[in-house]
């Protein structure tokens, strides 16, 4: 089986990952990185949230917004589109298949190296007339199977 899980760079990491584009490690941006190890898959709401409630730290959602789309443009993070438009974030930019609870709006990792794999496979053989493939993003859309009990 092939290994193409990467998995979220570590606090230290990250330091080193944003010296090596010429950042700095401001304590925002290592607010932000540690609310979304803590996280996963977030929105800038959910960040500001996670920073204000775990530490005695603040930032303004523009500036949280900023550094996730700064950190996405730099490929540390993932973007991904909700069904209620809301932009999330993924701190894991490797390969991966998302399962997407289209009712609580949010995403968890399917890590399936052979899937990938054999999807890829398929359709790096397949053309599409008029485009070329940049990359693959499988997203398994679902609701809870079971009620919460309230």
């Amino acid at each position: 089986m092939l290994n193409q899980t990467k998995k979220a760079p570590t606090l230290e990491e990250f330091k080193v990952i944003l010296k090596k584009n010429g950042l700095k490690a401001t304590p925002q941006r290592l607010a932000v990185h540690e609310a979304m190890l803590s996280l996963g898959h977030a929105s800038v709401d959910m960040v500001t949230e996670s920073i204000s409630a775990n530490t005695t730290k603040t930032i303004t959602v523009a500036s949280a917004y900023n550094i996730l789309s700064q950190l996405a443009d730099l490929g540390i993070y993932s973007r991904r589109t909700s069904s209620n438009c809301k932009m999330y974030f993924d701190v894991n930019s490797g390969k991966h298949i998302h399962l997407y609870d289209s009712e609580g709006n949010e995403y968890k990792d399917i890590i399936d190296d052979e899937l990938i794999a054999m999807v890829e496979a398929k359709l790096g053989r397949r053309r599409f007339k008029g485009y070329k493939v940049d990359s693959i993003d499988i997203q398994i859309i679902c609701h809870p199977s079971k009620k919460k009990l309230v």
